[in-house]
This record gives structure tokens, C-alpha cells and sequence, in this order.
């Protein structure tokens, strides 16, 4: 049996996310080419000047890495909600101006990167927003919560030449180089299943209720709600990224919200590309809070030559080996099932279970993938050199493709073919329908950025 451990902490169980909304009304068009506001490159030797979009917990935190760095100066924070709005402009007061409208920041000529760190349903607007002015972004995961809105906005980073990093942050630590290398040194063998899991036990009562529907002062409701429905206020949804994952319409519920740190590890490891076919089921069995997100989900991905699946449970917390003490608590994981032996880890520990004795011999392969300068760092350090970072859109896309396909199968409930070549949908033309999300008016879905009509997809 062979055995590491990591000094990396494990994360904290709550993932904070900011809230953000703007006004509404139609976007304004914008082009790549004499932009009121595009900045100008950054040399080697300037100062970036950074900005924010969402002013909640991880936006600020994000915020926070990045201004820690003397060649960083915060010049814009932008929230619908003024109280976060002046939390963060105050802790930036010399250089800091506040937006209410992510829009008229993006237009400044004193910014040259934003950090969006909003609810998801607001990410494929405001991403390509920011390309189309000629910022660089730094885009909180999931990246997108639907298939047209994660081509586009990878169409609109290549188009307008940004450098862009997904916040999937455990993509920097040490343990998954480490299992990376593992896999790919062909100890292992052939892997021909990798299993995922994300779980907790929020009991029945989920997440509670709010029998309050009344937003608090400075707070505009609508304009956080954006181009998603439009509903009742209710205090416990804005509070942060682990409370708004209860909302199929703002977040696309616990999936989105941890999958893309976990499926990370299996895609970068095993080179994966788009899936062929994507089957979800799950629903909302068991808990009753003011919520309305399935709490259990399955989702099984056929690649070329292997199956991946992916399981989420907000009424177990059980771990299979993870499961450590038997107390409920939010456990994950990633198993790599191969000829030779089982890897399984987590964000700060993999271990590895031979086959018999068919690993016999065979020695840890030695350090091969350099450490990050932090995921932060390392998007600051492209700004200037014009390469894209390790998850830019062009790599996360492969992350994010299957996870909006399994809400596309649980929303069908049906399986979903598709063609990793063509980008399309193949026989099924509701599902190539509702790949594209119909955004509440006046908010309008880019289809500029789409290389062909969804419409005519699924034939």
C-alpha cells in the first residue's frame, strides 16, 4: 500500500460568494476595437489595476490575494448591495471608486482587470461584458450554468484576446500535482472508471425559511436578480454561495457549486475532452426549506474510453474509504479505478490500493509539474506576459461542458448525446433548445458569440 499526505489544510466547509445584481436594462453593445475605457497592456513593470464585481465573502477574498501584491492597485468595486459595496471601497480608499452597474466600471480607462465573483446566473453576461471592453477576468466557478453560455463566453475570450482564470483555486495545490503525475506515469494502468462525490447532511430542514420578503435598505432586488426570474426577496438565498446553491435558477443547486474543484483533478489527469453522452437523475426527496434545488444527483459521463460519474447528497454524509469518523460533515472525493490499482483522494491526501501485487516494484514517480505561485498570482503574472493561465476558459470549458449537461439531462430527464467535434447536440432538438437559456427582458443571450444556431442543433 502506498500513502501520502499533504500539509495542505483541507478547505473550509463553507465556499463564501458574493451577490450582485445591476440595473435593468439592455446591455449595451460594445466592441472589441475603440472601446471607451479599454486599457491598454500592462508591461512587465506597471501596476494592474483591479477591480471587483461582487463584493461578497469570496470576492473579497479573492480581492484580497490579488491586492496583497504591490504591483496590484484596487481602483473599482461593484455591488447592487451598498453596504458590501462600501465594506470594500473603504478597505481600498485611496484608489477604490464604487459602482452600482458592473457596466460603467467595466467602461473606465483606470481598470485593466475585474474579478467576478457574483451569483452564477449573472457569469456568462458579465464575462463576455468584460471581454467586450477589453478587460482580463478572473471568473468564480461554476463558469457557466448552461451549454450556449459556456461556448459563448470561451468564443468571446478568443475573440477579444483576454486572459482569463476559473476560480477553481485547489487546481493550485500541491496534492493534485501529485496525484496528476501519479496517474499519468501509468502506475495505475489503464483507468476505465473514475468516480466522484461531493456530500453532506443539511438534514430535512435544509437550509431554513425566511418568512420575511421585504429586501433590506440599499439592496436593489431586481437588479440581483437580473437576467433570472424574478422572485420574492428572501434573506437566506443573497447570503453567500453555500446558502444560494438551494436555488436551481441562481446557481443550478450543489453540483455547479462543487463539481468543477472535483471533476477538475479527473479532466487535467486524464487529459479528458468533452463526454459523448451525459445521463443525470436525482430530485428533491427529502428536504423542505425554502429551497427549491434537487438534494440528491447522479450523473454518469461516457467518454471515448472511459465512464466518469459524479454523486452529490445533502441528506448523507457518508465518505466510502473518505469517510474518516462517522460524524456528519461534508466529505468528497476522486477515485481513479485502473488495471493495477484504486487512487482516491481529496483535496489534501491521495492513496493508492494495488491489485494484488501487480504494482509490485513499480516506484512514486518523481516531481515533474512545477508549484503555483498561487491561482491568484498566476492570472496576475499572465496579465502581463499574454499567457493564458492553467484554467483559462480554453481549459475549464472541458470542466464546465459536463457538468451543464447533467443540468441539461436532469432538466430533459433524459439522457443527452453529444458531439465533441461539432459542439452540438446530436438527436434531440429540445435539448439543443434549452441549451440556451431564455434570460428574462430586457436581458438578451449574445448569439453573436455562438459559432452556430443552437436551434438547429439536435436534428
Amino acid at each position: 500500500m502506498m500513502n501520502r499526505d499533504n500539509t495542505l489544510s483541507r478547505r473550509d466547509f463553507i465556499e463564501k460568494a458574493a451577490t450582485i445584481g445591476v440595473i435593468g436594462m439592455a446591455a449595451p453593445a460594445l466592441s472589441a476595437a475603440g472601446v471607451p475605457g479599454q486599457s491598454k497592456p500592462v508591461s512587465p513593470n506597471s501596476r494592474i489595476h483591479l477591480g471587483l464585481i461582487g463584493c461578497g465573502s469570496m470576492g473579497r477574498a479573492n480581492l484580497h490575494h490579488c491586492a496583497q501584491y504591490p504591483d496590484v492597485v484596487v481602483t473599482g468595486a461593484c455591488d447592487v448591495w451598498k453596504e458590501r459595496r462600501d465594506a470594500t471601497v473603504a478597505q481600498f480608499k485611496d484608489s477604490c471608486k464604487p459602482y452600482s452597474d458592473f457596466r460603467e466600471m467595466l467602461q473606465q480607462p483606470d481598470l485593466d482587470a475585474v474579478i467576478i465573483a457574483t451569483p452564477p446566473h449573472w457569469h456568462a453576461l458579465m464575462a463576455i461584458a468584460a471581454c467586450e471592453a477589453g478587460k482580463d477576468f478572473y471568473l468564480q466557478k461554476p463558469m457557466t450554468l448552461h451549454l450556449a453560455e459556456s461556448l459563448a463566453v470561451r468564443n468571446a475570450v478568443k475573440r477579444h484576446n483576454r486572459i482569463t482564470q476559473i476560480g477553481t483555486q485547489i487546481h493550485a495545490s500541491e496534492n493534485y500535482r501529485r496525484v496528476v503525475e501519479f496517474i499519468r506515469s501509468g502506475n495505475l494502468g489503464k483507468v476505465g472508471v473514475v468516480r466522484t462525490f461531493n456530500v453532506m447532511n443539511q438534514g430535512p430542514e435544509g437550509v431554513g425559511h425566511d418568512p420575511n420578503p421585504i429586501p433590506p435598505p440599499g439592496l436593489d432586488w431586481n437588479f440581483w436578480c437580473g437576467p433570472a426570474p424574478l422572485r420574492p426577496y428572501n434573506s437566506i438565498l443573497v447570503r453567500d454561495a453555500y446558502y444560494h446553491s438551494s436555488w436551481m435558477d441562481y446557481s443550478g443547486g450543489w453540483t455547479p457549486g462543487m463539481a468543477p474543484h472535483i471533476i477538475d483533478l479527473p479532466v487535467w489527469a486524464l487529459d479528458l475532452g468533452y463526454p459523448l453522452h451525459t445521463s443525470c437523475s436525482g430530485g428533491r426527496f427529502i428536504i423542505k426549506d425554502d429551497g427549491d434545488a434537487y438534494d440528491h444527483m447522479e450523473i454518469l459521463w461516457q467518454y471515448p474510453n472511459l465512464t466518469m460519474t459524479w454523486m452529490s447528497s445533502l441528506t448523507n454524509s457518508y465518505g466510502f474509504d473518505l469517510h474518516g469518523e462517522p460524524i456528519p460533515q461534508r466529505r468528497l472525493g476522486i477515485y481513479f479505478h485502473g488495471t493495477n490499482g484504486t487512487l482516491y483522494a481529496n483535496y489534501g491526501m491521495f492513496k493508492v490500493i494495488p491489485e494484488g501485487d501487480k504494482m509490485k516494484g513499480l516506484e512514486a514517480p518523481p516531481k515533474s509539474i512545477p508549484p503555483s505561485p498561487g491561482h491568484e498570482r498566476e492570472w496576475l503574472d499572465c496579465i502581463k506576459s499574454r499567457q493564458q493561465p492553467s484554467c483559462s476558459v480554453f481549459y475549464h470549458v472541458k470542466v464546465d461542458v459536463p457538468i451543464v449537461l447533467g443540468l441539461l439531462s436532469y432538466k430533459l430527464g433524459r439522457s443527452v448525446r453529444f458531439d465533441p467535434q461539432t459542439e452540438q447536440i446530436i438527436g434531440d432538438k429540445e435539448a439543443a433548445r434549452l441549451a440556451k437559456p431564455e434570460y428574462r427582458p430586457p436581458w438578451k443571450f449574445p448569439d453573436k458569440y455562438l459559432t452556430h444556431d443552437l436551434l438547429k442543433r439536435g436534428v
